[in-house]
């Protein structure tokens, strides 16, 4: 393994100490029969050398999740290792050649009630960014958001679901009206927090989701009865 960039070692050291409980309120019930899911969370450099993170814009005509920001990844398919389907949906996903990614760590599983999915973010540095294309079926847009953006307090909010529920949020694009929003937002504010990068940011403005962004959500009312959420 090449040694990783200054910047990019605090996420390498963090990974290995922080524990779901850092990362998610949610935890699954002891007996839970969980379907498994690996996302990659890529960081890489741009031309100039600033630090950034890899996200996509999930396709807009989905059935579900329509737009909504995320990681590349998925479902793990039978026989594959967490790492093997993360990096297989990125291929799928943006076209993202495997041989081009050090992977350096993981985090804790991670579970989605309203899913009964446990994830597994893998985390890879792309030293030398090649080229990607967004796959039509999945993905509308690829975002290369530099970390500076994403610690900048102009840009983080706070996001409210029509359920009630708030969570940490970040706007992001050219113009910073995409809303980073869920379980990929809460990753990353939660891991920043972990490292110490955004224990000084304010909750930021309220922001409530546009309508096409709900399609397909799932609220807290579709929780399990025996959901333990810690708050």
């Amino acid at each position: 393994m090449s040694e990783l960039p200054e910047w990019l070692q605090p996420v390498a050291e963090g990974a290995r100490t922080i524990t779901a409980d850092h990362l998610t309120r949610f935890v699954p019930p002891p007996d839970a029969q969980t379907r498994k899911g690996a996302v990659l969370m890529l960081f890489a450099e741009s031309a100039t050398g600033d630090p950034e993170l890899l996200l996509t814009e999930r396709a807009h005509h989905m059935r579900s999740h329509p737009g909504q920001v995320s990681f590349p990844g998925g479902h793990i398919d039978p026989g594959e290792s967490v790492l093997q389907a993360a990096l297989r949906e990125a291929w799928e996903e943006i076209g993202l050649v495997s041989d081009e990614i050090e992977v350096f760590g993981e985090l804790p599983e991670l579970w989605l009630p309203p899913t009964n999915m446990a994830v597994t973010p893998v985390l890879g540095y792309w030293q030398r960014r090649g080229e990607v294309r967004a796959s039509p079926a999945e993905v509308h847009a690829i975002h290369h958001v530099a970390l500076a953006e994403l610690l900048d307090p102009a840009n983080r909010i706070t996001v409210r679901h029509p359920s009630g529920w708030l969570g940490p949020g970040f706007l992001i694009g050219e113009d910073h009206d995409l809303i980073l929003w869920g379980f990929t937002a809460g990753i990353i504010s939660r891991l920043f927090d972990y490292l110490g990068w955004g224990t000084e940011r304010e909750p930021g403005e309220v922001r409530d989701l546009p309508a096409h962004m709900l399609q397909g959500e799932h609220t807290r009312a579709d929780l399990a009865p025996n959901t333990k959420l810690r708050e």
